[in-house]
Order: structure tokens, then sequence, then C-alpha cells
């Protein structure tokens, strides 16, 4: 963060925290007396303040010292505060100075994996596939555009009556979206989609159920032998998790190219290139879309393209590199299976491409996509690959597929757990071949395969 911005983030601090709210009541006093006393921490700490020596210092050495001058106040003071109040007091003040106010506990919680704000008195989270209420709440309105201003401007972004909505990324990589009044009626409402800041691997999702080994290393042949993949899945079904699990099968000293709406591939090679759409300006021009991206990263000499959500005309340009030579392309898309993602791709094509014959549109989708994993996110909140789907050719005007893997619900027991089966359905895909021509032999025993979850 740069100096200029530091300081205004402190001098602003002294009228946004007036606004702030606390999530939860202190024990030994009332919360209008810990408000109190906050807000007079807060204030003579702000006065305190040598702004020119704010600016050049860096965030982490000034939360320190802010830290410790709080710290030494409030024991001077003898306040009625038992110790972890005290530490709540501290942690409180620096939020609202430096930080998103009470977003920042929840931002810190590594079991919270989705944010969600309808209006400044309701906030959601997500742990372990579970939506819960909190107690964290804002003021107003006012508060939390204060808040929500704060994070689209680290981005370059804005948020106001004439642009009500908004996507950004935020610091720690997290997708978040605005949507304020007057489309939001009951105030402004945000959804903050967090990623760890440790990459989930291939390992964790076999440790986590999520697909066993023998089909995940299948997965791991498919991208060493360049066949096209789409992720196929709902919101929140763990699409891009897999995609970077599947990205980090790639060759090292491979090109690769990222085209997303908001950069949150967390790609460990070294030789990679990240595009990000760019939305439209105030008058309404400069916008970058997916397809301009697909088309200039053609001529950027690419080894493999991998395409955050496929979700417009780009799915065009992106079947037609897959049939140019741009083998071993990835990318996700929204649809509930491997039948209705061929579907959407169609609608797609068809927007694209109005003059387009079906049949041809089918024909061109047949020859590109080599395989479709299907995931979803079960009533436990789980998220399980489905289906391994192999897409075969066309058989008069039907693009046909074949299932490889699928995984059965049979079940949910006493505790809530989905039960069902990982199981091969004794098909040999047709991409073996490949695979054995790159080295990867499939052994007859694997589409005999059945594991009980």
């Amino acid at each position: 963060m740069g100096g200029t911005r530091l300081i205004d983030r402190v001098r602003g601090a002294q009228s946004r925290f007036k606004t702030d709210s606390t999530a939860g009541a202190p024990s030994t006093t009332d919360a209008a007396d810990f408000e109190r006393i906050k807000r007079e921490l807060h204030n003579e700490l702000i006065e305190s303040l040598d702004f020119e020596q704010v600016g050049n210092t860096a965030r982490d050495e000034l939360s320190e010292r802010l830290r410790v001058t709080l710290t030494e106040r409030v024991e001077t003071r003898q306040l009625p505060l038992n110790r972890m109040e005290r530490e709540r007091l501290v942690e409180e003040i620096l939020d609202n100075i430096l930080g998103l106010g009470p977003l920042e506990p929840l931002l810190r919680d590594p079991e919270v994996t989705d944010i969600m704000i309808n209006g400044p008195k309701v906030v959601f989270v997500e742990r372990k596939g579970k939506i819960v209420k909190t107690n964290v709440t804002f003021r107003d309105n006012k508060h939390l555009l204060q808040i929500v201003d704060r994070i689209v401007a680290a981005v370059g972004r804005r948020v106001d009556e004439t642009t009500p909505m908004v996507d950004a990324r935020m610091q720690d990589g997290s997708r978040f979206n605005a949507i304020i009044p007057p489309l939001a009626l009951d105030g402004p409402c945000v959804s903050i989609r967090r990623f760890g800041t440790v990459p989930i691997h291939a390992e964790d999702l076999v440790a986590l159920g999520s697909m066993p080994r023998p089909i995940l290393e299948v997965l791991r042949g498919a991208v060493r032998s360049k066949l096209n993949i789409v992720i196929s899945g709902g919101t929140g079904s763990g699409k891009t998790t897999l995609l970077n699990v599947l990205s980090s099968f790639i060759p090292e000293g491979e090109r690769i190219i990222t085209i997303e709406d908001s950069a949150e591939l967390q790609l460990q090679q070294s030789h990679v290139v990240r595009l990000e759409t760019r939305p439209p300006n105030v008058e309404g021009k400069g916008a970058v879309s997916q397809t301009e991206l697909v088309k200039n990263c053609l001529r950027m000499r690419p080894d493999r393209i991998i395409l955050g959500e496929i979700r417009g005309a780009e799915a065009i340009d992106m079947l037609q590199a897959m049939n140019t030579g741009h083998d071993g392309s990835l990318g996700t898309i929204h649809s509930n299976s491997a039948r209705d993602c061929l579907a959407r791709f169609e609608t797609m094509v068809g927007i694209g491409m109005p003059n387009m014959s079906d049949k041809s549109i089918r024909e061109t989708i047949a020859r590109a996509l080599d395989v479709v994993v299907q995931v979803d996110r079960l009533p436990d909140g789980s998220r399980r690959l489905i289906s391994v789907t192999e897409v075969t050719g066309m058989e008069g005007p039907t693009i046909t597929t074949q299932d490889i893997f699928v995984f059965e619900q049979k079940t949910i027991d006493e505790n809530g757990k989905v039960r069902g089966t990982f199981r091969a359905t004794g098909i040999r895909p047709r991409f073996a071949s490949r695979l054995a021509s790159n080295g990867i032999r499939l052994s007859p025993e694997l589409f005999r395969y059945e594991q009980e979850v």
C-alpha cells in the first residue's frame, strides 16, 4: 500500500470509526460503555499520530507500533475490562484504522470460504460447506458503503449510483462482488468468495474424499497427454479448485496463458501469463472482454490456454483454438451435467456465430472437447466429482458421449454425511490410446474400479 493511501486511510478512520459496530458484546461491561471507551482511545490515537511519519512507514511496522501504543494506553487507563476484552478492544481499533472494520475477523478466519452481506445488519458466512448467520453488523448503509469503497478503490474500480455493480479482486486473491442501491433494495449486498493462501493440492482432494486416487491419476494422464478438458458444475461446487489442481499437472516449461474475469487461479509453474478482463469506464468505454483476450492470446505463442470460466461468445474462439493446434486447453463452465455442458456450449457458440448451422456447431464441439468433468456440492456441504465423461464424436446430428467414472449417491447417514459409491462404468475410453502414446498405460483393473465412501 502506498504512503499516500495509508495516510488517507488513517485520517479517514476517525469519521468511519463512529459508525463501526462490533460482533458480540463484552462480558464485564455493556456494549455502550465498550463503544465509548473504544471511541475515546481511537480519537486519542489519531490525534497523536505524525502523518508525515505514517506515510513513510510500512503497514506491518505501523500496525505493530499502533498495537504497542494502544496496549500501553489501555493498561494506563485501568479500564473495567478483562484480558480478552482488552485484546479485542485493541484489535477492533486497529481494524477500524488499517483494515476493513467488522469484516476483518471473518477475513482472518481460515474456515470461512464465503462471506455474504445482505445489507448492513445481515451477514452470513459459509463454513465447511454450510451457510450460517453471524452476529457481525454494520451501523448503516453508509458505513457498509465506506468499506465497499475501500475494497474497490484498492484495485482501481469504482461503485456508485451510476455504476451500481462491481467485480473486483481483493489483495488476498478473494473474489469480491457488490451491488448497491438503487438496484439492491435492502442496502448494499456484498459477496466475497475466499481462496486459501495455501493452494489445495491433488493429495488434498483424495484426503477430503472429493475423488479417489485412481480417477485422479486418469485425469493427471489426460492433462499431461494434452486432452482438452472442461470442468462443469454449479456455483460453489469446486470448479476453480479442481481447475487449479488439474493445471498443476501441466509439465514445467510449457507456456501457459490464463484468461479470467477476476484472476483467481493459483498456478505453480514458472512460465505463466495472467490476463484479466476490464469493465467499461464511467463513459461506458474501454471494456476488454474474454473474447478479445482469447483472440489476443493466440498471438502470444501459448502451449496451454486456461479459461477461468466460459460464459459467452468467447466459447467459439476457445473451441476453434482447441481445433487448431492448441491441445491441452482447460476451462470451467456452469452447468448441471455433462449433457447440459454440451448444450450450453451450443447456446454460447450460437450467440457468437448466429449464422452457423446447428450441425456445424455440434461438429466443432465434438472435435474440440475430449473430457467433461462434472463436480457438485452435495447436501452435506462436501464437494465431489460426479462423473468423468468422454466426448466420442458425432452420430447423426447428436454429439455422442460415454461416462468413464461416476459417483452414485446412496443415502445420507445419521450424521448428515452423504454416502455413495465411486465406480467405473466398465467402458475403456478411446483416449486410452492417446495416453499410451505418451507413456501412460491404464490398467484393465481401473475400469472395474469401485469404492464406497
